[in-house]
């Protein structure tokens, strides 16, 4: 499932550059490559990134979860899309918002932009699930 997801992603990052990258429009001008920004550590980035994907987990996991007894309607999706654009006006400023794996590595490959930062986008994530899941089972219980 993961392996198909970085195969559509790069496909697609590669239309993308395709498309627009051009002399006058150099790949490193284009946005969408995760980084650390600021004043913050890789150290910071990472934990930022960690707890941004278990505030995503969470809201997906309780919003689908059948013991809540809610029946399935438009809000459950308009609860996970609010925590994406929360997290998003969060992160953006920080690391550019990856919260998932393809989103984090792939632009930054394609453009060639890649460096010591981008494995933290390729890990956290998947950090961020793995803390995520017991949490819920936690306080689920």
């Amino acid at each position: 499932h993961r392996l198909f997801s970085f195969i559509g992603g790069f496909a697609g990052a590669g239309v993308l550059y395709g498309l627009t990258v051009t002399d006058s429009v150099p790949a490193a001008s284009l946005s969408g490559t995760n980084n650390v920004f600021g004043d913050l550590n890789i150290g910071q980035a990472f934990f930022l990134e960690v707890i941004g994907t278990c505030f995503l987990v969470l809201t997906v996991l309780a919003t689908i979860n059948e013991d809540r007894r809610h029946a399935p309607s438009y809000l459950q999706p308009l609860a996970i899309g609010i925590s994406i654009l929360v997290l998003h006006i969060f992160l953006i400023p920080h690391t550019n918002c990856a919260i998932n794996p393809v989103r984090g590595t792939v632009w930054n490959v394609v453009t060639g932009q890649q460096d010591k930062n981008t494995i933290i986008f390729f890990f956290a994530p998947f950090v961020g699930a793995f803390v995520g899941v017991p949490i819920f089972e936690l306080i689920s219980a």
